[in-house]
């Protein structure tokens, strides 16, 4: 498997060579990290290409990486049926930079990239219906984001006077508890809840 792999990488560098930034094969995946403006081109060639024929566009996501320039990654899964090979490619993207869509080559792409928009608040180039998907049309902010506080910004419940749905400031009726996530079995240095009791007899 990573023969075939190693074989298509060195086919896209042929074909493609101010596409492909590069290229590494780890867990049976080939992942390849191409140039934003390249990408549909580089799409295209592995779905038309018979040594390819990677027809079936899994998932779009994202990864953010906020203390990086290029803040975001763009990661995109493909399966070749025929071959059964998957391939993963990567672009780098700044804030306010735009991803090509690919929703003309691969129209399954239209929800995976509202997804990412909605969750990453990447954009789009040429998507015929960029909006969101999984949050509320008057939702501020992008969850998925490092920045995006684990609490949001406000919650949603029905007000039975009113009604209808309301949007309220977020209230905390406690403190975040502190843990430490040190796992009792390497040994705290401090007694835990319980512990005193199975020294007594």
């Amino acid at each position: 498997m990573s023969e075939a792999l190693a074989e298509i990488a060195a086919l896209m560098e042929a074909r493609l060579p101010e596409a492909v930034v590069s290229h590494s094969i780890s867990v049976g995946e080939l992942t390849v990290i191409v140039a934003l403006d390249k990408l549909p081109e580089a799409v295209k060639f592995l779905r038309d290409d018979p040594a390819c024929q990677f027809t079936t566009l899994v998932d779009v996501s994202g990864v953010d990486w906020p203390a990086r320039e290029q803040r975001f990654d763009v990661v995109y899964h493909f399966l070749s049926m025929r071959q059964n090979l998957r391939i993963r490619l990567k672009v780098h993207v700044r804030e306010d930079e735009l991803v090509p869509s690919i929703v003309n080559l691969h129209p399954s792409a239209n929800w995976f990239e509202r997804e990412t928009f909605d969750m990453y608040g990447v954009y789009f180039s040429g998507h015929p219906d960029l909006r969101r998907i999984l949050t509320d049309y008057g939702f501020r902010g992008h969850p998925l984001r490092k920045d995006f506080p684990t609490t949001g910004y406000v919650e949603v419940r029905y007000d039975e006077a009113a009604k209808r749905v309301v949007y309220e400031p977020v209230k905390l009726t406690q403190d975040y508890r502190q843990f430490d996530f040190m796992s009792p079995w390497e040994g705290a240095e401090y007694i835990l809840p319980g512990d005193d009791k199975a020294g007594a007899k």
